[in-house]
């Protein structure tokens, strides 16, 4: 990365915003960040944060950006107190081991599941030990490991980059879902997740089965806070309100793996937006009087997962020849 000292501003302040301001004001750069809605209302606040895989393109690059963003959080997993970050162990449902690419390397007790490993109905599966991630800690630490480097967060709402652009030169596009009005990116469209969150009745392994292209996923994620269950991926919808039906449907999906959680006590419901698209968005191109703008948005299901590595790629792109 460049050593001069560049003026960056960010747009969006999910876990994709807030990584990449991170790298570049720890870069040395004057880094402010914009965020139209307070990060703990982020989608990525709603997420599951199970450092894995889903629904992103393409899976070359993602392979990459996966292992730099292993490195990180297993570095953050040290001091879970203060990141939220814990490395847990558990199962990933009817996916086989050939075929996840390198960074299947830097996992570890990665493994073919054992039959007296795997609950009924599941044939086959991976146990493995991968990071799992607190949202609202984990957002927290970015914010105050961002302010720590000098860097700034504003609450802004933009419609144009000709506002971020007249106050700096660079300008890197973290927006989300909002890209789809901010960059004109009419190929971005939302996944709506819905979760259900209730008492924890003694459960420390996190249980993944998602089919690809089925708009519904069985996901149990234990969490200081409870245990997070999921899930629903319903592509173009835009509705944030927890469906009633769903929140019960998920519930019996995850107590048919666990029936310790058929009773458990209901939390909370959380309903959060994915961002995808057919391929992650990471690129700069010109901006009208001589500025940059940086698009790294478009992460899908995986934004937590790949996060770093994008962030890394991102600021790159974001001074060089500056």
């Amino acid at each position: 990365m460049s050593g001069t000292n560049t003026e960056v501003i960010v747009v969006g302040g999910g876990v994709i915003g807030l990584t990449t301001a991170v790298v570049l004001a720890e870069s040395g750069h004057r880094v402010g960040l914009w965020t139209r809605d307070p990060v703990a209302r982020t989608t990525s606040a709603v997420a599951g944060a199970l450092v894995w895989p889903y629904r992103i393109e393409p899976a070359r690059q993602v392979g990459a950006w996966l292992e730099e963003s292993l490195r990180h959080y297993v570095r953050l997993a040290r001091i879970p107190d203060r990141t939220g970050v814990r490395v847990v162990a558990g199962l990933m449902a009817d996916t086989p081991l050939t075929g996840l690419g390198s960074w299947a390397s830097q996992v570890p007790e990665l493994r073919e599941a054992r039959t007296e490993e795997l609950p009924g109905g599941v044939a086959q599966g991976l146990r493995a030990a991968v990071p799992l991630i607190d949202m609202p800690v984990y957002l927290r630490y970015l914010k105050t490991r961002l302010r720590a480097a000098g860097g700034t967060v504003e609450r802004r709402s933009v419609t144009g980059f000709a506002e971020p652009a007249a106050e700096s030169s660079v300008v890197v596009d973290c927006s989300g879902l909002g890209a789809r009005e901010l960059a004109g990116d009419a190929s971005l469209y939302p996944v709506r997740g819905q979760v259900v969150i209730v008492e924890n009745p003694g459960i420390d392994e996190w249980f993944v089965a998602a089919v690809p292209g089925s708009s519904e996923t069985t996901y149990l994620l234990p969490q200081p806070y409870g245990v997070l269950l999921g899930g629903t991926a319903s592509d173009h919808s835009w509705d944030l309100s927890p469906d009633p039906a769903e929140a019960e449907a998920i519930v019996a999906r995850c107590a048919r793996i666990r029936p310790e959680l058929a009773g458990a006590r209901v939390l909370e419901h959380r309903v959060g937006l994915r961002p995808a698209r057919p391929r992650v968005r990471l690129e700069a191109e010109p901006l009208p009087g001589g500025g940059r703008v940086v698009h790294n948005y478009g992460h899908g299901g995986a934004g937590v997962t790949v996060a770093w590595g994008c962030a890394e790629a991102a600021a790159r792109l974001a001074v060089a020849s500056v």
